[in-house]
């Protein structure tokens, strides 16, 4: 299995070692040519969603990455990718990649709460820490998405198919489960088409 982590901007890095720890090959998606590769699961980090959504366009890789979400593509999206992902995004006219049917209020915190770090229950895997940085939080889904998280009644995590975006950012913290179960989720899609992900190109 080989994920590839959006390298453009953002809080990569910590994803990609997160992968290494768990014996998972990853690869950096920097430039077009990147996306020639074959992966099996897309991670969208932290960091800023217009910068990330201009560079993708800039670098010639919107659509490319936008019909491998739509094919089926695995993808784990954290803060600014949840943002990315969002059909409607609540105090902001843009839409990127509009993929997840979920409205999406950005720096939904204010200044006071920027960060903070809180433990919930994460359905189908537990009580686990979350460390939110300037978060966004979904103000509403549509009734097919499947809500994984809240906190203090603010949904923080979805899964639609494919599709995990969750507020917070997992790979801060030295629990691993949510890329684990990512992991999982990457495999089974694998598993349907195991000679190329169907939805790559």
């Amino acid at each position: 299995m080989k994920i590839a982590v959006l390298a453009v901007q953002g809080a990569f890095i910590e994803h990609e070692q997160v992968l290494g720890s768990l014996g998972i090959e990853c690869i950096e998606l920097r430039k077009a040519e990147d996306l020639d590769q074959n992966y099996d699961g897309l991670i969208l980090p932290g960091g800023e969603s217009t910068v990330q959504g201009k560079l993708l366009k800039e670098l010639g890789m919107f659509e490319r990455l936008k019909k491998q979400i739509e094919g089926g593509m695995p993808v784990l999206a954290t803060c600014a990718g949840l943002i990315l992902l969002a059909s409607d995004i609540e105090n902001d006219d843009r839409q990127w990649f509009g993929t997840l049917p979920v409205t999406v209020r950005r720096n939904a915190y204010g200044r006071q709460l920027g960060s903070f770090y809180a433990e919930q229950e994460f359905a189908g895997i537990g009580t686990i820490p979350m460390t939110f940085i300037r978060a966004p939080y979904i103000a509403s889904a549509n009734p097919e998405v499947d809500i994984m998280a809240e906190v203090d009644g603010h949904i923080v995590g979805v899964r639609y198919g494919h599709q995990l975006a969750i507020s917070f950012h997992p790979e801060l913290n030295s629990d691993r489960r949510i890329h684990e179960y990512f992991i999982r989720m990457t495999a089974a899609a694998k598993n349907t088409c195991p000679d190329r992900f169907c939805g790559q190109r």
